[in-house]
């Protein structure tokens, strides 16, 4: 793959690899610019071209998104008035007109009170609290938060200092350029021949985001020129590549190489990592090891009776094997989770026959746009005015912080087991409305492909009716009976129906909740991690776990969002964390910290009641968010402010063990 060059240039005063100088002159008519304002998102149109002329008097009170809470899909506009609308129209015309005309190419660095004038009006009123949290995303801001602002020369005094970060996926990527940035040595290894973790490993037919594009991306990477509306497999891949090469991380990566041990040493205060790579066995010293290896690595593949006899071809979602070639086989789906809701309709069409194995059906919100390209405009936008697709992007962000987390608070005393409470209700209404008309010519199928869960109680899909549509093909059916075993040809289901296949897809999910397994872990007293969790896994933040210093572990246990939020922030917000402990260990010149049971005790409390609260804790809900002893370990419940105070504003003398 070509990684093309860096557009612009990347000043030391801009905390993001795809910062520009220059955009595109525009030379369009009134017409196309007309037409342009006419499609275009209106509350981050305004604010990139306040920004970008200097004109604040724009920014009408009138004009000013609301927001109003999403129960399904967020109201176009910010929940603008048509009549605001119009209006937005014609004032954004005139500054586009003005940017055209004055050849406003450059993007222009805003001062404290323009930032605040210009998030004020983006967010319709945000607290300090979470405007100051909103300047971590923004690079025109005074004050960029997140980049360390220290250095290792600054502060090691010429002592000997090395981090291990396992894993070059997503949460690798944001280790590796904040200690790339703070000049702490580091090497990272990485199991797979190249960077990207996940979508470096799932390459199965039809992957791609179930987010929009632009709310999966990082602060200090905030690429503007998205084929995809929902980015492909294969783009996340290329952006992953590109950061990469952007920021000169390749240099620091040991590729095709497993870490399988970890042991702390007290007397020295570092880690013992021991990495296999082609059969041979190394051991190297760190003083701090950063975990990056996701939870969603490990395939989970159900070990039903007689599956070693089925003579046909086996391929989990995210092991799949392009040497298969299914276009005339009989074909099994068992799942129907987020990757089998993208295989099924990619592969319907070549397939003889298509079965899909169904423990319950998913919940999906209406996405008309899903398979679809970035909207003309919007691309456009992206290329002819300053920065605005980074406004975009932060509106996104902004909006994504509350997103329907509304929804899915349970209700005291609600007695229902398919909704929580009555806005739950009302969301199941409306999307079962929208699943009623997809399936309106087989109605005696809408008990199967209805769920019997809350909504949000599990991850919401992406809705642009192909699933319904692949499901109906006449080569297609939905199993409901549970499966009982495999013969050489085929699987048998509780019911004593016998199906026969060609080839098993296992669209299963992963081993989430298994963190950091299969590396030993072994801490402080020599207990390995997976003794001390015995199965249910507690981390401060999902970062830190007492006994095991300066072992900081991202997107470790409680650390995903649902109905809101954005990974990328919690995962840079976990990266952060661990960059500022690291600083507190070489300022201090100690070997370490590691979280006291205490603290861990208290943040862990506080998770677990208000999990208890949502529709994913509620106790007739199955999930993987639940791990073997029904404790919901993957989910945090609170908002982008709360995960970034905790991971920010942080006492490390009260609640963390100092390793002299």
């Amino acid at each position: 793959m070509t990684i093309p060059e860096a557009i612009g240039t990347l000043t030391g005063a801009v905390d993001d690899v795809y910062w520009r100088d220059e955009y595109h002159p525009i030379t369009e008519g009134d017409a196309f610019l007309q037409r342009i304002v006419n499609e275009a998102d209106l509350p981050s149109l305004l604010v990139a071209l306040a920004a970008v002329t200097g004109d604040f008097q724009m920014l009408r009170p009138g004009l000013r998104p609301s927001f109003p809470p999403a129960d399904v899909v967020p109201a176009p506009h910010g929940g603008l008035s048509v009549e605001a609308q119009a209006e937005a129209r014609d004032v954004a015309l005139t500054a586009l007109k003005r940017v055209r005309d004055d050849r406003l190419t450059t993007p222009r660095r805003l001062d404290a009170a323009e930032t605040r004038i210009l998030l004020d009006f983006l967010t319709n009123g945000a607290s300090d609290a979470d405007t100051e949290l909103l300047t971590h995303e923004l690079d025109l801001a005074p004050k960029k938060l997140g980049a360390p602002d220290w250095t290792f020369e600054e502060v090691s005094q010429g002592r000997e200092f090395k981090v291990a970060v396992i894993g070059t996926g997503m949460s690798g990527i944001a280790a590796m350029y904040r200690l790339s940035q703070a000049g702490v040595p580091f090497t990272a290894f990485e199991k797979n021949p190249d960077v990207g973790g996940v979508w470096w490993a799932n390459t199965y037919p039809g992957v791609r985001l179930d987010t929009p594009t632009f709310a999966y991306s990082y602060s200090f990477a905030q690429r503007a020129d998205w084929p995809s509306a929902y980015a492909r497999g294969e783009e996340i891949e290329e952006y992953a590549l590109e950061i990469v090469e952007r920021a000169g991380l390749r240099k620091h990566v040991v590729f095709g190489t497993e870490v399988t041990a970890l042991t702390w040493d007290e007397e020295r205060g570092d880690w013992e990592v021991v990495t296999r790579s082609g059969g041979t066995d190394t051991v190297q010293r760190f003083n701090a090891v950063i975990s990056a290896v996701g939870q969603l690595e490990r395939p989970n593949i159900p070990e039903y009776p007689g599956r070693g006899d089925f003579r046909g071809a086996q391929m989990h979602s995210a092991r799949w094997d392009h040497g298969v070639d299914l276009a005339g086989k009989r074909v099994a789906v068992i799942g129907t989770g987020a990757s089998a809701y993208q295989i099924v309709p990619a592969i319907v069409d070549r397939v003889a026959q298509l079965t899909v194995f169904q423990r319950s059906g998913p919940w999906m919100v209406p996405a008309p746009n899903y398979h679809d390209a970035t909207p003309s405009a919007l691309s456009w936008l992206c290329e002819h005015v300053p920065y605005y697709g980074q406004w975009f992007r932060l509106s996104g962000f902004f909006q994504s912080a509350t997103g329907r987390a509304h929804t899915v608070v349970a209700a005291a005393g609600w007695d229902r087991e398919d909704s929580v409470s009555p806005v739950n209700l009302k969301v199941r209404q409306i999307l079962t409305d929208v699943i009623s008309e997809q399936w309106k010519d087989h109605p005696e199928l809408l008990a199967t492909v209805v769920p019997n869960y809350p909504p949000g109680a599990k991850r919401m899909l992406r809705d642009n009716g192909v699933w319904a549509e692949a499901l109906q093909r006449p080569h297609a059916r939905i199993v409901t009976s549970g499966i009982d075993h495999f013969t050489e040809d085929g699987i048998t289901t509780a019911d004593g129906d016998f199906h026969e296949f060609d080839a098993v897809i296992y669209a299963t999910g992963f081993l989430a909740s298994d963190f950091l397994d299969p590396i030993e872990v072994r801490g402080a007293t020599g207990q390995t991690l997976k003794e001390h969790w015995q199965g249910d896994a507690r981390a401060w933040g999902g970062i830190s776990v007492p006994g095991y210093p300066n072992l900081f572990i991202v997107m470790g246990p409680n650390t995903n969002y649902v109905v809101h939020g954005s990974q990328h922030f919690m995962m840079e917000c976990g990266v952060e964390f661990a960059v500022e402990a690291i600083h507190q260990t070489l300022l201090r010149g100690v070997k370490g910290f590691d979280v006291k049971q205490s603290a861990l005790e208290d943040i862990t409390g506080k998770v677990d009641a208000a999990n208890a609260t949502r529709a994913w804790g509620q106790p007739q809900v199955r999930s993987w968010y639940k791990n073997r002893h029904g404790r919901v370990s993957q989910i945090w419940p609170f908002s982008h402010l709360e995960y970034w105070r905790l991971t920010h504003e942080v006492d490390f003398d009260r609640d963390f063990t100092v390793r002299h």
